[in-house]
């Protein structure tokens, strides 16, 4: 592809990290609990991956072992969904985007350990930057203490679900896997719904405004972004694509600064702590390219 292609592919690669980046906003618009609000979101994502499947004739149909295995992802995917909306329901947009940049140091303890290989040094020492970015947060927001520990457990989950889905990613298409894994996700949060009598006739009513944004939430934010990303990957290289990614918290605490002023603006201390996890979630892959390239 031309310059000129590519530079259309990167600014639409950062727009849909801005569109990443607004999920947490949406979770804080919207006035349902998080577990219905994923709910909703996995029902109308896999809706829209099914008719996108339908749309460009891509067949679907895998064996009952891998389909388990996705439904399984599926299940970490829902409760990774509602540790972080619930963590923006206790505390704040900054908070949970802060904090949830961790991920990518959880992500890097547990591909080693889950694929038995050894710990790099340079993950050691970018976990312990982070590490270092969550205690400064925990100092000047203790306040949201458990929105802190719901991101957390969410950036946990997270890590969890990349290592799990790396594994399968090679066998089937990504829309495939995304499709039956929002399918599984929304059949266990229906089962529980189901088992605890949560699940009646007046918990499917929504508002206007709440209809309006899980519509977004999930056609916009779940099923566009993420066909878009699986396009944009076949001209921008992958080590490209998770680095704007990575921004996302940055896009997320300027939106919600401006969008909810008054909820939004934090203390010095928590920006100093969340700009040092960020850093360091950047810098990590750029280090580690320029690493491998070192001769020894």
């Amino acid at each position: 592809m031309s310059a000129p292609g590519h530079i259309r592919q990167y600014i639409h690669l950062h727009f849909i990290v801005v569109l990443l980046g607004f999920t947490a906003i949406i979770g804080a618009l919207i006035t349902l609990p998080a577990p219905d609000l994923v709910w909703f979101r996995m029902f109308f994502a896999f809706l829209g991956l099914w008719v996108f499947l339908l749309w460009r004739k891509i067949p679907f149909r895998i064996h009952g072992r891998d389909m388990l295995r996705l439904f399984g992802i599926g299940l970490v995917v829902a409760l990774h969904w509602i540790t972080f909306f619930h963590a923006v329901k206790v505390s704040n947009v900054s908070v949970t985007l802060g904090v949830f940049a961790s991920a990518t140091l959880f992500t890097s303890f547990l591909e080693p350990i889950l694929q038995r290989r050894r710990i790099f040094w340079l993950e050691v020492l970018i976990g312990m930057v982070t590490v270092a970015g969550i205690y400064i947060i925990f100092q000047y927001e203790f306040r949201y203490i458990e929105g802190i520990l719901f991101s957390l457990a969410s950036a946990f989950l997270n890590g969890l679900f990349a290592v799990f889905n790396r594994n399968i990613s090679h066998r089937h298409h990504p829309t495939v896997i995304s499709f039956f894994e929002m399918l599984g996700g929304f059949i266990f949060i229906s089962l529980f719904f189901a088992l605890s009598g949560q699940l009646s006739l007046s918990s499917l009513s929504l508002s206007g405004s709440d209809l309006f944004w899980l519509l977004v939430l999930s056609l916009v934010c779940t099923s566009y972004a993420f066909t878009a990303i699986v396009d944009i990957m076949k001209v921008l290289s992958a080590y490209t694509v998770m680095l704007a990614i990575n921004l996302e918290p940055v896009y997320g605490i300027i939106m919600a600064y401006f969008i909810f002023p008054g909820a939004e603006r934090m203390s010095l201390g928590f920006y100093a702590g969340a700009s040092l996890i960020v850093l360091a979630v950047v810098s990590y892959p750029y280090l580690k390219r320029k690493i491998r390239k070192i001769p020894y």
